[in-house]
């Protein structure tokens, strides 16, 4: 009798295994991804952005989905390789600087151009989503984009001269972050060097570069407060031109999912999460430039008079731009009347 009840037990236990072990499984996650990106682990970018999203998105799925985020570049390669990264499959997700890869996304400049973005992220992040499908999809085909969007825009860092007209640039050595950088800098007379934003430091504190042009929030990840004296804005943030960004996932990745777990992506990268992400990147950029003026920098905001001098030297900037896209297969007139049209349509 009591090998038998033994062997029921056994039984039983044994037939409930399959049981046990397929809830074990179902409660593993079912499609595990890797998000690359440039910046370091306690960037406001990683923390208040990236964070919070792949949590949204692995909450939407009920734990379906798990995004492991690498950041500083940790899988390997430089901050000019993460698209091509994504494109071919070394990783799932980035997050990258278009500028970053210098001819693969002319459309997209059109909103960093000086004059088209003034100062509102929001307005912007909003333009790009509505005019993606009939302006922009074309030069993202090897990729699935989950979302654009701009930071607060470029203001100008320097190290030991202030600026306040356009002749206090002339001779300077800027830093930007891409072609449209270029364009901006060269009107302003100074030399533009390309790197990306975490050599930053290093090329200030050794005269490799006398300034740059980047946004705020920057200041608190790379310490700039260290390596500069002035901070240079127009009016109400306006602000040099824009950087656009984008989180890409890669193509065959973003096909092979389920239905299901592709609206959980795209219920988290709508028009309600590019409002939260300007929100988050207008906040950091104060915090940013209070994190600078606390440690003695001098924050210099121009008068309107000064600014629109600064304006009047940059507007041929975006004719030069319309005109140099004439034969890259896109009416570069219509696009940026296009996007000036849908700034001030989106507009709070």
């Amino acid at each position: 009798m009591l090998k038998r009840r033994q062997f029921l037990v056994s039984a039983a236990a044994m037939l409930a295994a399959p049981a046990v072990i397929g809830k074990a499984r179902a409660a593993d996650p079912e499609v595990t991804l890797k998000l690359h990106h440039f910046l370091g682990p306690k960037s406001p970018a990683q923390v208040k952005m990236l964070q919070p999203w792949v949590q949204a998105i692995q909450d939407e799925s009920k734990g379906r989905v798990k995004i492991d985020i690498y950041p500083s570049m940790s899988l390997g390669g430089s901050p000019p390789q993460l698209f091509r990264q994504v494109a071919d499959g070394i990783v799932d997700i980035v997050w990258t600087v278009n500028g970053y890869t210098p001819g693969l996304f002319p459309r997209s400049e059109a909103f960093e151009l000086p004059t088209v973005f003034t100062n509102d992220i929001v307005a912007t992040n909003l333009a790009m989503r509505a005019m993606f499908d009939e302006y922009l999809a074309e030069e993202y085909k090897a990729v699935h984009v989950l979302f654009n969007h701009v930071h607060a825009g470029q203001g100008i860092h320097m190290a030991e001269a202030p600026v306040h007209t356009p002749d206090d640039t002339k001779g300077k050595k800027l830093r930007v972050p891409g072609p449209t950088g270029n364009a901006v800098v060269e009107a302003l007379g100074a030399t533009p060097v390309t790197m990306p934003v975490p050599d930053l430091p290093q090329a200030l504190t050794t005269h490799v570069v006398d300034g740059a042009l980047v946004p705020w929030e920057i200041i608190p990840a790379l310490q700039l407060q260290e390596s500069t004296k002035y901070q240079i804005e127009g009016p109400d943030n306006n602000r040099f031109g824009n950087t656009t960004f984008q989180v890409s996932m890669n193509k065959a990745r973003w096909e092979g999912l389920p239905d299901d777990l592709k609206e959980a992506f795209d219920k988290h990268c709508g028009e309600d999460w590019l409002r939260e992400v300007a929100r988050i990147w207008r906040e950091d950029d104060d915090e940013g430039i209070k994190m600078a003026v606390d440690s003695g920098n001098e924050h210099i905001v121009l008068t309107q008079e000064q600014m629109d001098a600064f304006n009047k030297v940059l507007a041929p900037v975006v004719d030069k731009w319309i005109a140099a896209h004439a034969n890259a297969g896109f009416d570069a007139k219509a696009l940026v009347e296009a996007a000036r049209k849908t700034i001030a349509a989106k507009k709070a």
